[in-house]
């Protein structure tokens, strides 16, 4: 039922929307597909966070057990108390994040689905939107390419999300520097 209304709502769409209009979507489609993808890898990295974080915390408990039964091999009553407390603790604190990451999970999963449908979508939109003859030879050549192992620059989204991650490197090692060149200066004046 939904399939025929959202058909039914396209095909109307694409009838009242002309040639220029479409080519700008696609433009705002490729742009949002980017930033899902960006979203998509800072849900990982939070996902990676809340990983560590969780294993950290577990350590932590791990500690405060056998701290706990140490102290009750010798009798120490009041450490045993105070192991049972930090214990607790981060029992209660792993609990949480076993939950937010099962959460951050769930989301990273939502997110992947909802890029993959926006990359359909992006492709069904290009390929189906009407063009003029030199936008179809110049259409052809690009299918050509790509079945060649060639990537069309404007739909390279890992080349952009690449790029990306280069520039980022480059500005973390130009601070690192920076970085290295103060402390050598901060030596020599003392």
């Amino acid at each position: 039922m939904f399939d025929r209304l959202r058909a039914a709502l396209h095909a109307a769409l694409d009838a009242a929307t002309p040639p220029g209009d479409l080519r700008d979507l696609t433009r705002q489609m490729r742009e949002a597909l980017i930033e899902g993808k960006a979203a998509v890898r800072e849900l990982r990295e939070g996902l990676a966070r809340t990983e560590r974080e969780l294993t950290a915390e577990r350590h932590q408990l791990a500690d405060a057990e056998r701290r706990g039964r140490l102290a009750g091999e010798i009798q120490d009553g009041e450490t045993v108390r105070v192991a049972e407390r930090f214990a607790a603790k981060h029992r209660e604190r792993a609990e949480v994040l076993e939950r937010k990451l099962a959460a951050q999970r769930d989301e990273v999963g939502l997110a992947e689905r909802e890029v993959a449908d926006m990359q359909v979508q992006l492709a069904r939109a290009e390929r189906d939107r009407p063009v003029n003859a030199a936008e179809r030879s110049a259409e052809r050549a690009w299918r050509d390419i790509e079945r060649a192992g060639g990537v069309r620059p404007d739909t390279d989204l890992q080349g952009d999300l690449l790029k990306q991650d280069l520039d980022r490197a480059a500005r973390d090692a130009a601070a690192e520097a920076q970085l290295r060149e103060l402390k050598q200066r901060l030596k020599k004046k003392e």
